[in-house]
């Protein structure tokens, strides 16, 4: 069963699929999916974010796998709902896709040791798009700017329960066409450590996310353009402007 927020009558619900083509809303009704506004499935407190974590993206960005892993934070404020807009920024000539895996936390997450299992915090994955300004993450040297800015965090919309992060597959698609691929089992940094590892930096609440890094394969945005991730058949689509 997969969740999710959907806008319906003007009320913001939590929804579930689990008939193909249906959504059960949770006041109980059962409606088909195109009378429904589906929304960003959760609202974030942060969004940490785990940079250079498949290798072959490190290299082609010229870059080395960092010995522990890399985080950083979007803002919340850089949330997209699926199908949404991506607004290109006049201060950036170049922003570009980033398809990745999305771990959601369903539960209260703090300090983790090597030996604790945080599959019991965790409501499940979804797809995001971590839309970078490469151009501006290059001359800051630092990612706030390049990362931060509104609607470069399209993720959604369903999250889908895991028992394990093994397998996990994602896709990223440039107007119909495949540009990213990456399994989970290729990640320097297995999702099991990050979520252990990012717990003992700052407390995961329900609803918070951690984004696990791209695979090779990143590229420019134009207007006109739609770009879309799909993990584990969530598919996650969004229309680029300016």
């Amino acid at each position: 069963m997969l969740m999710g927020r959907a806008l319906w009558r003007g009320l913001v619900e939590t929804v579930t699929r689990d008939l193909e083509g249906t959504v059960r809303t949770s006041s109980g009704a059962l409606i088909p999916n195109k009378e429904l506004n589906l929304l960003a499935p959760s609202l974030p407190t942060k969004i940490v974010c785990v940079g250079r974590n498949y290798i072959e993206h490190a290299k082609e960005l010229g870059n080395t796998v960092p010995e522990r892993p890399l985080i950083f934070l979007k803002p919340p404020s850089s949330v997209l709902d699926p199908g949404g807009t991506i607004v290109l920024t006049p201060d950036s000539h170049q922003v570009e896709y980033e398809g990745e895996i999305a771990v959601v936390m369903g539960r209260t997450c703090k300090g983790l040791n090597a030996e604790d299992d945080p599959m019991p915090f965790v409501a499940g994955v979804t797809p995001l798009n971590d839309v970078t300004a490469r151009d501006l993450q290059k001359i800051d040297g630092q990612w706030t700017r390049a990362k931060g800015f509104d609607t470069f965090c399209p993720f959604g919309p369903w999250i889908r329960p895991v028992t394990s992060f093994s397998g996990l597959v994602v896709h990223t698609y440039l107007n119909g066409k495949q540009v990213q691929e990456g399994c989970s089992d290729d990640m320097a940094f297995p999702i099991a450590d990050l979520v252990r590892y990012v717990s003992r930096v700052m407390t995961l609440l329900p609803g918070d996310l951690i984004a696990t890094g791209t695979p090779h394969g990143v590229g420019k945005l134009a207007a006109g353009d739609t770009v879309s991730v799909e993990l584990q058949g969530v598919l996650l689509e969004n229309p680029v402007g300016d």
